[in-house]
């Protein structure tokens, strides 16, 4: 996409929200409601009266967007253009904003050949680096370590980052996840900028992040992979993840509704007794609960699975300073890279 000033998907606004190419705006030439209604007319009426409406619409909206978003554009400026399959949709806007006089291309398969390439590089192309995951129970402070480590240059894939999710039942932000055909495109991205001669660090998931799933390529690198657990006590992690989860405390409500959503799982006095801490807003010992009597057993039998693989364990008293803990991971890193 080099050489470019901006990369333009003229697709609707609901095409665009699912998946898109990185960096593009949207600029539809036929928003939601038109293209629903042109598809009708084609299959109802017929293909000329659709071409017809939907040409005059196409001209409406391109206009709009010339004297809106693209007004400010001078006469050097190059766009690339693209929609479904580099038809019709961008095959018109190019012919308007070329008219004008500006330097444009469209992109040939439009978002399908994008996609493709996304689908064969998660699903089908093994990871470059070798991958080396970072494990430990919940609460242990993996994403804030790995980050820290990115700093320190270590390629690093931060999944969750990339899923908009902390892994967890309390894990969701207010602002959702992107679609799976989003996150993948996010992740073939980071695949790409790897450098195969570097070990790349990423955490212990399982196969879904939130409503994600991590993709085949990801998810067999992963399984396979060595790794070096974060051993932390509980109530270190306790204290750490009722810092770390503060839009939760913002939210007590949200809180009650997942401890009722446990029910099934667990005896009633257990249930009880986390929502008496919610009710008396007890964050640390509602997080120390849940890490001893949820998480930590379900964990325990996730990483069994995974045992041959373990090749260190980092002890950390505290999670009090991240700095240190992420120095201690990359001395035990270093003797395994």
């Amino acid at each position: 996409m080099a050489g470019f000033d901006d990369i333009i998907d003229v697709r609707s606004p609901a095409e665009f929200a699912e998946d898109h190419l990185p960096g593009a705006i949207n600029l539809p030439v036929l928003d939601d409601a038109e293209r629903a209604r042109v598809g009708t007319i084609y299959k109802q009426v017929s293909p000329f009266d659709a071409r017809k409406i939907g040409g005059a619409l196409v001209a409406a909206n391109a206009a709009r967007h010339i004297a809106g978003p693209l007004a400010d554009r001078d006469g050097s400026w190059r766009g690339l253009v693209y929609c479904w399959r580099g038809g019709q949709r961008s095959g018109s806007f190019t012919t308007i904003l070329s008219q004008i006089g500006w330097r444009v291309d469209r992109i040939d398969g439009g978002y399908k050949a994008w996609r493709a390439l996304v689908v064969d590089r998660v699903q089908n192309q093994p990871v470059a680096a070798p991958v080396i995951v970072l494990d430990g129970n919940t609460g242990s402070a993996k994403t804030a370590i790995l980050g820290r480590l990115a700093a320190r240059g270590w390629q690093v894939i931060d999944l969750e980052g990339l899923a908009n999710h902390r892994g967890s039942l309390f894990g969701g932000h207010p602002e959702g996840q992107p679609s799976q055909k989003l996150f993948e495109g996010r992740l073939a991205l980071s695949l790409e900028a790897l450098d195969p001669a570097r070990p790349v660090l990423v955490e212990a998931e399982s196969s879904r992040i939130g409503r994600v799933t991590v993709p085949k390529a990801m998810w067999q690198a992963i399984c396979a992979a060595p790794r070096l657990r974060l051993e932390v006590p509980v109530a270190a992690r306790a204290a750490y993840t009722a810092g770390a989860y503060e839009d939760m405390v913002e939210d007590p409500a949200r809180v009650e509704a997942i401890v009722a959503a446990l029910s099934p799982l667990h005896p009633a006095e257990r249930i009880e007794a986390w929502q008496a801490a919610v009710a008396a807003r007890d964050w640390r010992g509602l997080a120390e609960g849940l890490l001893r009597d949820h998480y930590d057993p379900r964990y325990l039998k996730h990483r069994l699975r995974y045992a041959e693989r373990e090749q260190a364990v980092v002890t950390l008293d505290d999670l009090h300073d991240l700095e240190a803990a992420a120095g201690q991971v990359e001395a035990a890193l270093a003797r395994l890279a």
